[in-house]
């Protein structure tokens, strides 16, 4: 009998390969566009799901900074305690995030939702809030039969499992994955940058 640790490396393993690349890749494209266009970009969950939404707001605000290149203008609806519990109260849980996207949501902006089950009420009307407006985009990030968040949403990242703990893994380690790229290609693009202002230089000094 397999131990307890070895099946759930493995179960993690066989899960992580049933990822849809191409959507990731495509997830990766429209935050990639959002900071070159100065769009703001929103993310939100539940439970573990909103503690993975602060660490990925927290990574990528951070860690794919590079001097001289525009950064990420990005927010955790769910770090906000006061707006969050105000809302909630007044308002009802359900609205939560979408009360503070009214306040905040521009054209062209970037909104994310994590939710396990894809069911998750107030990320649900937070998603429809932002696919009715002008020019945004969506992502939801999703586990066991992905709810009704699926249906809703441009990019849908799915991680195919019934198990909680092993969908928030996997929900974290797209985090990772992405904040990975999108520090790679900032610094591709500040690479590119320097390259240029250098032939540029040079071609001036040979009166090209």
């Amino acid at each position: 009998m397999k131990s307890i640790v070895k099946s759930y490396i493995e179960e993690l393993k066989n899960t992580l390969d049933l990822l849809d690349e191409a959507a990731i890749n495509e997830a990766i494209h429209i935050m990639h566009q959002a900071r070159l266009n100065g769009r703001q970009v929103f993310v939100m969950g539940n439970g573990g799901s909103a503690a993975t939404a602060v660490h990925f707001v927290g990574d990528v605000a951070k860690n794919t900074r590079v001097d001289g290149l525009p950064r990420f203008r990005m927010i955790c609806l769910n770090d906000n305690i006061t707006a969050f519990s105000a809302y909630a109260n007044d308002e009802g849980y359900e609205n939560v995030f979408v009360q503070q996207l009214i306040n905040l949501i521009q054209p062209g902006d970037v909104v994310i939702g994590i939710s396990t089950s894809g069911n998750s009420e107030n990320v649900l009307r937070a998603i429809d809030y932002a696919q009715g407006t002008n020019n945004n985009q969506t992502i939801g990030l999703t586990g066991f039969n992905a709810g009704q968040l699926k249906d809703m949403v441009d990019i849908h990242l799915h991680v195919l499992s019934d198990n909680i703990e092993q969908v928030e893994d996997i929900h974290m380690i797209l985090a990772h994955l992405m904040t990975s790229a999108l520090r790679q290609m900032a610094v591709q693009e500040s690479e590119g940058t320097t390259q240029h202002l250098t032939e540029q230089r040079v071609g001036m000094a040979y009166g090209n």
